[in-house]
Formats: C-alpha cells, sequence, structure tokens
C-alpha cells in the first residue's frame, strides 16, 4: 500500500533552516504527483510546494526564495529545505501524492492529492 513518512521536522530559532524528507513506498514514484503541506491550529491546510515528476514546482508565495522542493527518483524520496525559517512558518508539514496531474488552479489544493503522511512538526522561535 501507498506509505509516505516525514522526516527532518524539529525546533529552531528564526533565521535558522530545516531540510525535510519524505520517503515513499508502495507505488511507482515517478507517476505521481507529489507536494508539501502544511498546517497549523485553527487554520487550513495549505500547499506549501509541489514537484511533478520532470522536475517543475510550483511554491506558495510565502516560502518563494525561501523553501526547495526537490526529489531523488531513484530514492523514492521527496526533499523540502527551509531557509530563513520564520514563526509563522511553525506548522505541521505533510507530505502528499497524487496519482493524477492536479489542474494548474489546483497544485497546491489539499483535495487533489490522494494520500498523505502523518506528518512532521516545523516549530519557529522568534
Amino acid at each position: 500500500q501507498v506509505q509516505l513518512v516525514e522526516s527532518g521536522g524539529g525546533s529552531v530559532q528564526s533565521g535558522g533552516s530545516l531540510r525535510l524528507s519524505c520517503a515513499a513506498s508502495g507505488f511507482t514514484y515517478s507517476s505521481y504527483y507529489m507536494g508539501w503541506f502544511r498546517q497549523s491550529p485553527g487554520k487550513e491546510r495549505e500547499g506549501v510546494a509541489t514537484i511533478d515528476s520532470a522536475g517543475s514546482t510550483s511554491y506558495a508565495d510565502s516560502v518563494k526564495g525561501r523553501f526547495t522542493i526537490s526529489q531523488d527518483n531513484a530514492k523514492n524520496t521527496m526533499y523540502l529545505q527551509m531557509n530563513s525559517l520564520q514563526p509563522e512558518d511553525t506548522a505541521m508539514y505533510y507530505c502528499a501524492a497524487a496519482n493524477r496531474q492536479p489542474r494548474w488552479w489546483s497544485l497546491r489544493l489539499a483535495r487533489a492529492y490522494n494520500y498523505w503522511g502523518q506528518g512532521t512538526q516545523v516549530t519557529v522561535s522568534s
């Protein structure tokens, strides 16, 4: 079955960096569209960054220039390098996979994704 396992979360001070990883199994990784989402208490799940099998990416405006999404198809693993972290980046971060290419307007909408990991917590203190 499809499994997505996130790792790399933690607590950092403002301005710090973290690298999240998402190990995928149970499906043909290169056939799926992948993304990182985040959710903080009381807020909707927000699309942070997405990547397709060819390496095309999209980012939320709030993270452009600070976060970088990448993947290693040979390892079935997706990454999110997060630099210049700010307290407003504090959230549970989730890895997600879609077995169909989302429409361009839904790339970062949670409902376009079929599978989800359990999440990894990122906490940024000021």
